[in-house]
């Protein structure tokens, strides 16, 4: 298990940053993909941009943009009436069951 998966495990969603390049890490790694340094770990920023979206049945999913340059696909609990592409969105909730799981409501709060 690493530590972004022992991470989101408890809720967290982190993310690796280069002490010495200050490049984000993504996907996440304990090393650095540009300068080849080790990383250090930090809580990532939880307001992100919807970059698309999508339904299936009753449930709706986006592609999220977080800190610039993370992309991950989570569930959104937005109304469908209420969903923009570029609108600004929070993460929600994070777990690790059989791979990351994301959850992301509006910046207004409006479900």
């Amino acid at each position: 298990m690493t530590m972004f998966e022992n991470e989101l495990k408890k809720g967290n969603f982190v993310i690796s940053e280069c002490g010495n390049c200050k490049t984000i890490v993504w996907p996440p790694s304990d090393y650095c993909n540009n300068c080849l340094s080790n990383v250090t770990w930090r809580k990532a920023n939880p307001v992100g941009r919807l970059i698309e979206f999508s339904k299936k049945d009753e449930k709706i999913f986006g592609m999220i943009e977080l800190e610039g340059k993370i992309r991950v696909i989570g569930k959104l609990k937005i109304n469908l009436s209420n969903i923009k592409e570029g609108q600004c969105v929070i993460l929600h909730s994070c777990d690790y069951d059989k791979g990351p799981q994301f959850t992301f409501v509006s910046c207004n709060g409006h479900y």
